[in-house]
């Protein structure tokens, strides 16, 4: 059976379900900031988000913010887009599968990255932070 369609893999709404848990868990204090952030899980990245973030095959991307982080937003910007928390669902479990990692596990690191770029954190900083803590 291919990877793909095993049924024991997760559909897109199982691993909505399980970054919401993920979302569930922070303190209260970041749930109270993601104010109407949207989360969506789809199969990959489409090619204006691979090329926005310099990347050329959609396996190479797990999951996209996209948005204006909380600290540079002014109640003086015109409404605009939602900030959006994207997940990509085949690369996550391809990655998942390869690093021999529980899926959930990979949607909760894939989601607080992306949390991170909400707050205004950049790679660097949130890369920095996950070594702190190992």
């Amino acid at each position: 059976m291919p990877f793909e369609t095993s049924p024991a893999l997760p559909d897109a709404d199982e691993m909505e379900a399980m970054a919401r848990r993920s979302l569930d868990s922070l303190p209260a204090e970041f749930r109270a900031q993601m104010g109407n952030v949207v989360l969506r899980v789809v199969e990959f990245a489409d090619p204006e988000s691979l090329e926005a973030v310099g990347l050329t095959h959609p396996m190479q991307l797990s999951g996209l913010y996209t948005g204006r982080p909380i600290g540079e937003k002014s109640i003086s910007d015109p409404s605009s887009m939602p900030d959006v928390i994207h997940l990509y669902r085949r690369p996550i479990l391809a990655e998942a599968r390869q690093r021999r990692i529980s899926v959930e596990r990979l949607v909760h690191h894939v989601l607080i990255h992306e949390v991170g770029h909400h707050f205004g954190l950049s790679d660097d900083d949130m890369h920095a932070l996950e070594d702190e803590s190992d």
